[in-house]
């Protein structure tokens, strides 16, 4: 992705519209010229054109910016396929249903990608009656800690924010099969799957 909408992006998503280079530049009060200079990079639009050229496109500020239609293919609202974001100025964790295009402290996130945890990072889980008791043996100390441990089932979306200094664990009333989420903030999100 170039620092500024590409013309391959604005070509792209006019013949995804069936708007001709005319029709795109009657919309925004442009010539047909100024189009077709922007799609074969001989030029940019205007600062002032990229809000109204996103809305004759219909897509988003940032999804113009990023290159691409951000579709959610959750239409099911299966949460086990939702996505988290975390801004890493002010620590904000987004839950989405699906991919979205999410903006923090004047930054675009990326979804977090979970990796399998490592021993530093693995989730204890521990069935206490009706409960999971869950805990992560790491440190939590101000420069390096667990920001979050989350239980994701089909329906359902639970998250314990932690803090540094604090402990690890966090309590879920066990619902079935799912995902433990627990997130580090040098080391990114891990996932562990649960069982009944």
């Amino acid at each position: 992705m170039d620092h500024y909408v590409t013309g391959a992006v604005i070509k792209a998503l006019r013949e995804k519209q069936r708007m001709t280079q005319s029709d795109l530049a009657a919309v925004l009060c442009v010539s047909d010229k100024a189009i077709s200079k922007w799609e074969n990079g001989r030029g940019l639009p205007d600062i002032s054109l990229i809000e109204p050229l996103a809305k004759a496109l219909h897509i988003s500020v940032p999804e113009l910016l990023a290159g691409r239609a951000i579709e959610n293919t959750n239409r099911a609202s299966n949460l086990l396929r939702s996505r988290m974001y975390l801004c890493p100025v002010c620590g904000n964790v987004i839950h989405a249903k699906g991919e979205a295009v999410i903006s923090c402290c004047g930054i675009t996130l990326p979804a977090l990608e979970a990796e399998e945890p490592d021993e530093a990072h693995a989730l204890r889980v521990d069935r206490v009656e009706d409960e999971y008791y869950v805990t992560v043996p790491h440190d939590m100390t101000k420069d390096h800690f667990i920001s979050f441990i989350a239980y994701v089932t089909m329906d359902r979306f639970e998250m314990k924010a932690l803090y540094p200094e604090g402990s690890a664990e966090a309590r879920f009333f066990a619902r079935g099969d799912g995902w433990l989420y627990a997130a580090c903030n040098r080391h990114g999100l891990f996932r562990q799957r649960i069982k009944r």
